[in-house]
C-alpha cells in the first residue's frame, strides 16, 4: 500500500477524548489519540498501518495535533513514545509541549 500524501487528516472529538486520523475505503490506516484534562491534550498512542509506516503519515499527525494546540490555547502531554521523540528533536513545537 503506497502512501498518498494528498490523504486527508481528519479530527474527532468528544467527550473528553480525541483522534486525528487518516482513512482510506472506509477503512483507518493512521491514528493518533488523546484525552483532556483543562487545557491539556495527553496523548497517549499513535499508530499508522504496517505498509505505511516509515512514511509522512506519523508525522503529520503530530503536526495536525500540534496546530490544532496552539489554535484552541492547549498544551500537549506526550505520554506516547513516538510523539515524546518527535517533540524532543522539533524545537519549534516547544510552544505546545507540556513536560
Amino acid at each position: 500500500m503506497a502512501e498518498a500524501p494528498q490523504d486527508p487528516i481528519e479530527h474527532h472529538e468528544s467527550a473528553g477524548r480525541g483522534e486525528f486520523y487518516v482513512e482510506r475505503a472506509g477503512k483507518r490506516v493512521a491514528e493518533l489519540t488523546y484525552s483532556s484534562s483543562g487545557t491539556d491534550a495527553i496523548v497517549g498512542h499513535t499508530w499508522v498501518d504496517p505498509d505505511l509506516r516509515g512514511g509522512t503519515l506519523a508525522p503529520r499527525l503530530v503536526k495536525a495535533a500540534v496546530e490544532w494546540a496552539r489554535a484552541s490555547n492547549r498544551k500537549i502531554v506526550p505520554v506516547c513514545s513516538y510523539v515524546r521523540a518527535v517533540f524532543g528533536r522539533t524545537p519549534k513545537y516547544a510552544d505546545v509541549w507540556k513536560r
